[in-house]
């Protein structure tokens, strides 16, 4: 157990620090408002996928807060506790057994797409713009155009950048009964 907390802290680290990185050096604005598209949360798909639920979350959370805090001078914390909660449902989109076995089609691709497209729907278009509506006041009208727009713009990144990485991953990976020849 001691080893998976080590493994689990250090991924923490590491994704965060890429999290930061990706979403201070590439960030495409929406038409809308003080929100773009993110190519981050194709990386914490991965990570997600790789290391479980919980650095899933901590990544999402620590990343998106210490991003919030380089880049605009505090934490939006409404929208960081949606990336963790993004890290974290991302982690129940991939059978990680599977996927470090190598296996990641067709079927697999689907079930994580579906549960990727409902999560970013629910942390991006219900869960955050209502944080933002108790916790800042802010009109529904605008958080919820905000959250939607994030939503599918973090949807459609994850589907396309998300798949394609956990698709290279499992392609690196020795498949159970294959001979590896060295």
């Amino acid at each position: 157990m001691k080893n998976n907390s080590v493994k689990i802290v250090v991924a923490t680290g590491i994704g965060a620090a890429l999290f930061v990185i990706i979403g201070w050096l590439i960030n495409i604005p929406t038409p809308v408002p003080n929100t773009s598209i993110q190519l981050q949360y194709a990386v914490l798909a991965l990570f997600s996928a790789l290391f479980g639920p919980l650095a899933g979350f901590l990544i999402g959370f620590i990343g998106h807060a210490l991003k919030d805090s380089f880049l605009y001078g505090s934490p939006w914390w409404t929208w960081v506790l949606g990336s963790g909660l993004s890290g974290l449902f991302f982690a129940f989109a991939v059978k990680r057994d599977q996927l470090v076995q190598g296996i990641f089609g067709g079927k697999e691709i689907v079930r994580f797409n579906l549960v990727q497209l409902v999560t970013n729907v629910v942390v991006w278009g219900v869960i955050a713009p209502i944080g933002d509506i108790l916790v800042y006041n802010e009109p529904a009208n605008k958080v919820f155009t905000q959250g939607v727009v994030a939503g599918l713009a973090n949807a459609v990144t994850v589907a396309v950048a998300g798949t394609l990485l956990l698709k290279l991953y499992a392609a690196t990976r020795t498949k159970s009964g294959s001979l590896d020849k060295e």
